[in-house]
């Protein structure tokens, strides 16, 4: 009787383990997918009423969302080819706005937003497509110049546009 209670602790947390499938343990679900592809985000801010042109900001998030994919997911990154996921899109915005005065009349904040819009394919699973915009914000000092806060501002809202990307496409719950 007690080598069975021993032989059921032991086997029954792998039998859990095994049982979660292709789930991962962020909670993105690929399914059978086993390659995806962000193709470069290009930068069409400046088609947007109020934004600015920030340039390498394509660049750097394109690279964002390839790593948070990569490194939230079993799946292999392919650069051409016909992949199992296919990400693509445009930086849409890349605004700066004022978002609380003081006495004076001047800015006390400002808020720095970036938009982007997201095309997702699942080849294995079509009904899984989204076209998409996501959005987020990172507030600073206004008496504090962008260019000295700007990594720590693109990492902040990488982060959270990645995820939301990622929950938005491989989280199915």
């Amino acid at each position: 009787m007690r080598y069975l209670k021993k032989s059921i602790l032991f086997i029954l947390p792998i039998i859990l383990f095994l049982s979660c499938g292709v789930y991962n343990f962020t909670g993105g679900n690929v399914g059978e997918a086993k390659t995806f592809q962000v193709t470069y985000f290009q930068n069409y801010a400046t088609q947007s009423p109020g934004s600015t042109f920030e340039p390498g900001v394509d660049r750097d998030f394109t690279l964002a969302l390839q790593d948070r994919i990569l490194n939230q997911t079993s799946l292999d990154l392919i650069s051409s080819g016909n992949p199992h996921l296919l990400y693509e899109g445009e930086i849409t915005e890349y605004k700066i706005s004022p978002m609380s005065a003081t006495a004076a009349q001047t800015a006390a904040q400002n808020r720095l937003s970036i938009r982007v819009k997201v095309r997702f394919y699942n080849q294995l699973k079509e009904d899984a497509a989204f076209d998409q915009s996501f959005s987020f914000f990172y507030d600073y000092p206004a008496d504090t110049q962008l260019a000295s806060i700007k990594s720590e501002a693109h990492e902040i809202i990488f982060e959270r546009l990645t995820q939301d990307i990622f929950n938005a496409s491989l989280a199915d719950w």
